[in-house]
């Protein structure tokens, strides 16, 4: 069994949005750009740095009008403040773990979602740029 979280950060306000899923695809990454768009505040809009993988910039993707994708040149996920929050995430919550079941390793990270949304200074720690916010 796999599972993917798919999630996203506002470093600015210390907020995110995520869905744990089975797959990474297409379907997957509309279900998310849903999710962020229920979370965007009335009248603002968010930019979501995605690396290149299909089904982050798929012309099939249901982009909706709060959000705007832009991609990250290839092989520079350290441009992607969401790749510390990965790391952080692998690093104290997920990693070197056994699991009893597949439900066991959607609760666990779940879980850490949650532990992640509790501390709005830790993600705002994790990925705060100052090249990102110089607008």
């Amino acid at each position: 069994m796999s599972t993917y979280i798919f999630g996203a950060i506002c470093p600015r306000l210390g907020k995110g949005a995520a869905l744990v899923l089975p797959r990474c695809n297409i379907e997957a990454m509309s279900l998310q750009l849903a999710e962020i768009a229920a979370a965007v505040a009335p009248g603002a809009h968010a930019v979501l740095l995605v690396d290149q993988a299909g089904w982050h910039l798929s012309a099939r993707l249901a982009v909706p009008p709060n959000i705007t994708l832009v991609p990250i040149p290839p092989k520079c996920p350290e441009l992607n403040a969401a790749e510390n929050v990965w790391q952080f995430m692998r690093d104290n919550w997920l990693s070197n773990r056994v699991f009893q079941s597949g439900e066991d390793l959607v609760g666990l990270c779940c879980e850490a979602w949650n532990k992640l949304i509790a501390e709005p200074w830790r993600i705002m720690s994790l990925g705060l740029r100052d090249w990102a916010h110089r607008f």
